[in-house]
């Protein structure tokens, strides 16, 4: 990934195509991080080529539904299949899936939208589970332009207005580090107490 980002970097007036190109690849389940591009695209909207604003965001968003899309069908016509093998139940568990399927079949839209917003696997899990719940293609695709757009939308402007003030957080970054380190401190601090307690107060029972 570190890799992708440098060759994006060093590719800038053409990150949009490159970027909605690899979002379309992590629809197959492929370990590509949409969100750590949109911090690219972000950035790279904000800082480096702002004339090409346009042309990032609707790649990243476009790029999202589509590969949405992919892993709808890819669950719809493959998933079941898949579960048998051991590489792809530990990449997408079928404890995790079931749990997915449940919740989407009670809060259908609220599902995509929510799920949009986390990270680390969940959301091709609940895309492949629409499928394989053989939920109707067109409810599924209405529901998430509105769940891929809210997200997206609300992603890309965080990241490019944190872009266009990348200076002031660099100068605050020592800071800031600072504070997570004493905030760690205190919370590990404060649980070897608790944990001690605790185990003195059962001596004493």
């Amino acid at each position: 990934m570190e890799s992708l980002i440098e060759w994006l970097m060093l590719h800038a007036e053409n990150a949009h195509w490159f970027i909605f190109g690899a979002i379309l690849l992590a629809g197959f389940n492929i370990p590509i991080s949409a969100d750590i591009l949109i911090v690219v695209g972000g950035f790279l909207a904000a800082a480096i080529i702002p004339q090409h604003l346009w042309h990032l965001y609707f790649s990243i968003f476009l790029g999202c539904y589509f590969s949405a899309w992919i892993a709808y069908w890819f669950g719809r016509l493959l998933g079941k299949r898949f579960c048998r093998y051991k590489w792809f139940s530990k990449l997408m568990p079928v404890e995790r899936l079931e749990k997915i399927q449940r919740f989407y079949s009670k809060h259908g839209l609220w599902t995509l939208l929510v799920g949009r917003f986390i990270p680390f696997g969940v959301r091709n899990c609940i895309f492949m589970s629409s499928g394989m719940s053989r939920v109707s293609f067109l409810k599924f695709a209405l529901w998430d332009l509105l769940a891929c757009f809210t997200w997206s939308s609300v992603c890309f402007y965080c990241f490019y207005v944190l872009g266009q003030n990348y200076q002031v957080l660099f100068n605050h970054l020592k800071t800031l580090n600072m504070l997570i380190f004493l905030a760690f401190s205190v919370t590990v601090i404060t649980y070897i107490w608790y944990k001690r307690r605790k185990k003195r107060a059962l001596e004493n029972l």
